[in-house]
């Protein structure tokens, strides 16, 4: 049993959320840094986009930090449940068809986001950016998403038996 392991979670969902922790926050930051720079060239205001965020979730009023904090909560659970579909689907995430995988979520991800969800919960966010604006940030997270998947130690993806070399291993 690896020191990473317990009985009420088990070694591979270790990996997972692991996996899906560093994924999620490397297409969250992605996001932002979209969603910054277009407010940058366009006199746009990013602070007020955040503070959407947080608003379509039901904090009405809340701070713009409040915000990119909700924002990367989502990205987080969205890197896991990403991690756990490539653990599922047994997916070969050190070939470059990963980034056919993340980029193709993400597209399904910004369907659903803004063509079912958004106008049902918070009609207002879902016209606070372009179309081209909102799908390029999705689009980013995917390219982040499969680029950190891609440098990741293989052990931390599979969440298999690490094999050292030196005949040691370990679950992780």
């Amino acid at each position: 049993m690896s020191a990473y392991s317990n009985p009420a979670r088990p070694a591979k969902a270790h990996g997972v959320i692991r996996t899906g922790l560093c994924i999620g926050l490397a297409g969250g930051l992605a996001e932002i840094v979209v969603v910054w720079l277009y407010s940058a060239l366009t006199g746009g205001d990013a602070l007020t986009v955040a503070r959407h965020v947080a608003s379509a979730i039901g904090l009405h009023g809340a701070s713009a930090t409040a915000g990119v904090v909700v924002h990367m909560g989502l990205a987080v659970a969205l890197g896991i449940a990403l991690s756990a579909a490539l653990r599922i689907a047994d997916w070969p995430v050190h070939d470059g068809a990963i980034f056919s995988f993340m980029v193709g979520s993400l597209a399904v991800v910004w369907v659903i986001n803004y063509f079912l969800l958004l106008p049902a919960f918070s009609p207002s966010f879902v016209h606070l950016l372009p179309y081209t604006v909102t799908l390029a940030s999705k689009l980013a997270f995917g390219l982040a998403a499969a680029a950190t998947a891609r440098v990741l130690p293989a052990p931390l993806l599979v969440g298999q038996i690490a094999d050292y070399g030196d005949g040691s291993e370990a679950a992780v």
